[in-house]
């Protein structure tokens, strides 16, 4: 078994795509990477929400990550957008309060949230309450965040390296090809 950080500079140099821009940013995944993959294996839900102009890309992982053809068992992810839609109408601290009490109960396992989207977008209210989601802000450097910049020509095919690289590292875990714990 491998080290997260020495397996993901393995992984990317590998990487048949034009991945080389990833190697100096590792540092900043791996420990978010962990976490999340940690969580996802130990039974925890994950939720995605993204900024309007990222749906496609939740859109896209929805429909991937658990693909039949995969070879794993499924995981617990789920849009929140789609097992919650009145999300995009609230606005205050009760509310969120509210659906927080709700996914409580939904998840008992515990969940987190995969946020995908700007950094001052109204979502954010609910994403920025727990340092422990999952977060790719775009346009700020946020702490416990993997920062991007929606100015990035690359962006989009930026946002499906890393998804392949985050998939990746969840079969690699699932499959005791990685350590977790070092």
């Amino acid at each position: 078994m491998q080290q997260l950080l020495n397996w993901t500079l393995e992984t990317i140099r590998h990487e048949e795509s034009c991945f080389s821009w990833m190697e100096e940013y590792r540092y900043d995944w791996t420990p978010l990477v962990k976490s999340a993959v940690s969580k996802l294996l130990s039974g925890q839900t994950m939720l995605i929400v993204t900024d309007e102009e990222s749906r496609w890309f939740s859109r896209y992982i929805s429909t991937r990550i658990n693909a039949l053809d995969s070879g794993r068992p499924l995981l617990s992810c789920y849009s929140l957008l789609s097992v919650f839609p009145n999300l995009v109408s609230m606005v205050t601290t009760q509310e969120i309060e509210i659906l927080e009490d709700m996914l409580d109960i939904s998840y008992p396992n515990g969940y987190f949230i995969w946020y995908i989207g700007k950094g001052d977008h109204p979502f954010t209210k609910l994403i920025f309450r727990n340092d422990e989601n999952f977060m790719w802000v775009l346009d700020e450097q946020m702490p416990n965040s993997f920062a991007l910049r929606s100015s990035d020509p690359l962006l989009d095919i930026k946002l499906l390296q890393l998804y392949k690289l985050f998939n990746l590292t969840i079969d690699a875990a699932l499959f005791g090809d990685l350590d977790l714990d070092e």
